[in-house]
């Protein structure tokens, strides 16, 4: 039997000492799984148990003629192991696309988390829960209010996490062979997190002065341009990165945080490293949830940094000045609410985030796996050509 003219093949005895049933059994899940990868050529996140499998086994598929047992097996492209496995680009198209997805399709939950962490915020932006709020900014505001900014974010979001998922695929192998050779290493993956992050906030900063400012309330922009130009002339250039600080303070820890629960947890629910999507998004949701839970006060913070809310600064006596530095902040915060302000909008916070970095690990995973897959089956197609 032929398979797309790549296909290996050896006799087995059907005879072989109690393998009979096995080799049955193998045969018929074999066979489907064949079929899957063959005219569906997804795994079996996507249709069920119709899975090519990419952990570096071989694919075994039998056919029973009028003889003797005819066996075919068909090595797969080893996907976890890097860098044979995948290159570069592909981390940094796969990631460059994950990016603008999360960014784009929970934007409107990240405007609500900005005016929930406001210190002072007008009467009329004052919200009891995340519904609530999404609720009544599209009634009294206009229906494209939540997504103010958006394409500032887009912009921003994927430079950003092209460096960002690049940067940490290839540290992360190459620590982990420094620090645990053949293994996975929590520590490696902590700190190839931190390290990516140092990249991703430089790119991403000034889109998130940006975009905080466009998605406050009354906020007096016409546009992300018109909201560029202003911040420009009237706080300088060092307004873009004045919370560049804080959002490492922040960051460095979340995404150690963040890449060792989601690493951990696909050791359990993944172990043999397979394409398995709903794995992928479990793993992601959770790791984004506690991570996000966890450096609220610093993202409170931040928040201040970057829109420099008006009320707040009156209320400080900073009419005249800006708020500027990871300490100030943390004292502004704590002089207007207490140890409760460090917390506003947790809730807003973790619900961002869960889903949020459950669609970036998704899609990451998936474009990964397709380019992968795709590099493979075309390498394999030359190599045939020059037979």
């Amino acid at each position: 039997m032929e398979a797309d003219g790549f296909v290996r093949r050896r006799r087995m005895s059907a005879e072989t000492p109690g393998g009979e049933a096995a080799v049955a059994g193998a045969s018929a899940g074999a066979e489907i799984r064949w079929l899957g990868s063959r005219f569906w050529g997804v795994s079996e996140g996507i249709v069920g148990t119709l899975s090519p499998r990419i952990g570096g086994e071989a694919e075994v598929t039998t056919v029973q003629l009028y003889g003797p047992l005819e066996v075919s097996e068909i090595a797969e492209p080893d996907y976890e192991e890097l860098p044979q496995g995948a290159s570069t680009s592909t981390y940094m198209l796969a990631g460059a696309v994950a990016g603008i997805m999360e960014h784009c399709l929970m934007y409107p939950i990240d405007c609500v988390k900005t005016r929930m962490q406001s210190l002072q915020p007008e009467p009329a932006a004052r919200y009891r829960n995340v519904m609530d709020a999404l609720w009544r900014i599209v009634r009294t505001e206009g229906i494209w209010r939540p997504i103010r900014g958006l394409n500032a974010t887009a912009l921003g979001a994927g430079p950003a996490h092209a460096l960002y998922f690049a940067c940490y695929e290839k540290l992360k192998k190459t620590l982990s062979d420094v620090i645990h050779p053949g293994a996975n290493s929590h520590l490696a993956n902590g700190a190839a997190g931190c390290v990516a992050t140092l990249l991703h906030d430089a790119v991403m900063n000034p889109a998130e002065v940006v975009k905080q400012r466009m998605q406050m309330y009354n906020s007096p922009y016409r546009g992300v341009l018109d909201c560029v130009r202003c911040v420009w002339q009237r706080e300088g250039a060092g307004a873009f990165y004045r919370s560049y600080t804080t959002q490492l303070t922040m960051n460095v820890p979340f995404q150690a945080l963040h890449f060792i629960t989601y690493e951990y947890l696909q050791e359990l629910l993944n172990p043999h490293r397979h394409y398995n999507p709903s794995s992928h998004m479990v793993s992601g949701a959770l790791a984004g949830a506690i991570a996000a839970a966890a450096t609220t006060p610093l993202d409170v913070c931040k928040t201040l940094l970057n829109t420099q809310e008006s009320l707040t600064l009156h209320s400080v006596s900073q009419s005249g000045g800006h708020i500027s530095g990871l300490a100030h902040a943390f004292r502004t915060v704590y002089r207007l609410g207490g140890l409760p302000a460090y917390f506003k909008g947790v809730q807003a916070r973790v619900i961002y985030q869960m889903p949020s970095t459950a669609i970036s690990w998704s899609v990451y995973e998936f474009f990964k796996y397709v380019i992968t897959k795709h590099q493979h089956e075309r390498r394999r197609s030359q190599k045939d050509g020059e037979k």
